[in-house]
């Protein structure tokens, strides 16, 4: 297993990590992670997943948090990065997959989000 970068005494920021030096640390930050493992219908090996990241308890698109973006080498896709850029709030989970999958990972989000909402004749997202 790698080292961390603390475990090599490299700091970052001033504050002290919590208990696990990670970002579940942060009360009610929830992270999950699911692996798929498979074979397409030609034989090829299929290795991939997903991870979301939850900002916050409940649902993000009511009570969103404040965000903001950075592109390092602007390689890769992402969605969402235009919203952030205009309101500076983040009104969904984070989710982290390959590119090809970007698009089923956006639109599941939004399914779980619509299910969540109460359905009081408010148009939010189109279903």
């Amino acid at each position: 297993m790698k080292p961390r970068a603390r475990d090599l005494n490299i700091q970052f920021g001033q504050l002290q990590p919590g208990p696990l030096n990670a970002i579940t640390d942060v009360p009610g930050v929830r992270v999950g992670h699911c692996s798929v493992r498979g074979r397409t219908a030609k034989g090829r090996d299929i290795l991939t997943g997903v991870t979301v990241i939850e900002p916050c308890a409940g649902s993000t698109s009511q009570q969103p948090c404040f965000a903001g973006v950075h592109v390092l080498n602007g390689n890769g896709d992402a969605t969402g990065l235009e919203w952030i850029r205009e309101a500076g709030l983040l009104t969904s989970p984070i989710a982290f997959t390959n590119t090809h999958s970007l698009g089923v990972v956006r639109d599941a989000l939004i399914v779980v989000d619509r299910e969540q909402q109460p359905d009081d004749g408010r148009l939010y997202w189109n279903k």
